[in-house]
């Protein structure tokens, strides 16, 4: 009997070290997206120059790129993820509240209605809709040919949430 409670006792230790041991993603919550458009790019190299401005894409491989709609709820979140490549983000309306991930600070960037901001890729952050409307959102992204345009990642512990 002893034999067996001791058994039951190291299994029961050894499933919760295992649960605990297995980092779970944070999924979306309260965020709607609709895709307008996927569009397949042999490899690019655009560059325009003036006098006052440049700018300049370049890429080595093909590419998709996205253009979508994120309408995000109050009080939604698009869970920590990262990207594969760039992003061009538009905050049509409402605002957005940005978490980085490799912020040990966990300080919140507000991006209100009129702005946005670029997502590099490659980095796992979190936005949420802290405000009291709905957010809406425009969203291009050039990710490598046939990646996923979002990657899922566990939450990496620097924020209390």
């Amino acid at each position: 009997m002893r034999t067996r409670l001791i058994v039951a006792l190291a299994s029961a230790l050894l499933g919760v070290a295992t649960i605990v041991g297995v980092a779970l993603a944070t999924a979306p919550s309260g965020v709607t997206s609709t895709t307008f458009a996927v569009g397949h790019f042999n490899e690019i190299y655009a560059k325009t120059i003036s006098s006052s401005w440049q700018a300049r894409i370049s890429t080595k491989g093909a590419s998709d790129l996205y253009v979508l709609e994120n309408r995000i709820a109050v009080g939604g979140s698009f869970g920590w993820h990262s990207h594969p490549g760039p992003s061009l983000v538009i905050v049509k309306s409402g605002a957005l509240t940005l978490y980085r991930g490799d912020d040990p600070t966990c300080t919140p960037e507000v991006v209100p209605a009129g702005s946005g901001f670029v997502d590099d890729g490659g980095d796992v952050h979190l936005v949420r809709n802290e405000g009291s409307v709905e957010t809406v959102v425009y969203v291009t992204s050039l990710v490598p040919e046939g990646a996923t345009r979002r990657i899922d990642v566990p939450a990496p512990g620097n924020c209390a949430f």
